[in-house]
């Protein structure tokens, strides 16, 4: 939300306040119906929190393509603001696909810890825990068949980051269809906002 509300005014998809304003909307039952741990989920919090993670992604989503339109479209001057916007949007990236990986991969935080393993829907991902029960004991100790690990936020937030980065996967692979295309939609948004951004607003610096 911060990221979005210090966007230049040409990016907004809408007046400044008013996407803010729906995401606050979503967060708030959300946090009311797990104020302190993951722990409880209904088919209102978990519909909420996919609804939280679409609007985000496609405002931002949105936001980068307006921020393409203006470079290809007019004499942009400030590449100073045109390089933080798109380290905005980038960042922004990062975030909200972390957050789709965390709610789909397993049937989301709530499943993932709740549930036990054999009644968990089929993985999103293949991390590397969940072979390592045959390597050395100080990595197989922690292992998913081992230590009945599961992925966190930070495990997808990292996903999301190497996915940008590198524009693949790295030590985590996608297994679904779905992981599969919103991979590929993070690297293609990462690509544009690095080479065509970045690198446009770099010369206008020089």
């Amino acid at each position: 939300m911060l990221l979005y509300l210090a966007l230049p005014e040409q990016l907004l998809v809408a007046p400044r306040f008013v996407l803010p304003a729906l995401e606050l909307l979503l967060l708030v039952p959300l946090i009311a119906v797990n104020p302190r741990r993951l722990t409880r989920q209904t088919r209102v919090s978990r519909v909420l929190s996919l609804a939280l993670v679409a609007v985000i992604g496609a405002s931002n989503l949105t936001a980068l393509g307006l921020l393409v339109h203006a470079l290809v479209s007019t004499d942009v001057k400030d590449g100073r603001s045109l390089l933080i916007a798109a380290l905005q949007v980038w960042a922004t990236d990062i975030i909200v696909f972390g957050l789709a990986y965390w709610e789909l991969d397993r049937g989301g935080p709530v499943v993932r810890t709740q549930a036990p393993r054999g009644e968990l829907p089929l993985a999103d991902f293949r991390f590397s825990q969940d072979e390592n029960d045959d390597a050395v004991q100080e990595v197989s100790d922690g292992a998913s068949i081992s230590s009945d690990w599961v992925p966190a936020l930070m495990d997808y937030l990292y996903i999301s980051v190497t996915n940008s980065t590198a524009f693949s996967p790295t030590d985590t692979m996608p297994l679904s269809t779905r992981a599969k295309v919103l991979m590929s939609i993070e690297s293609v948004a990462a690509l544009i906002t690095s080479l065509l951004v970045i690198a446009r607003a770099v010369s206008i610096l020089h």
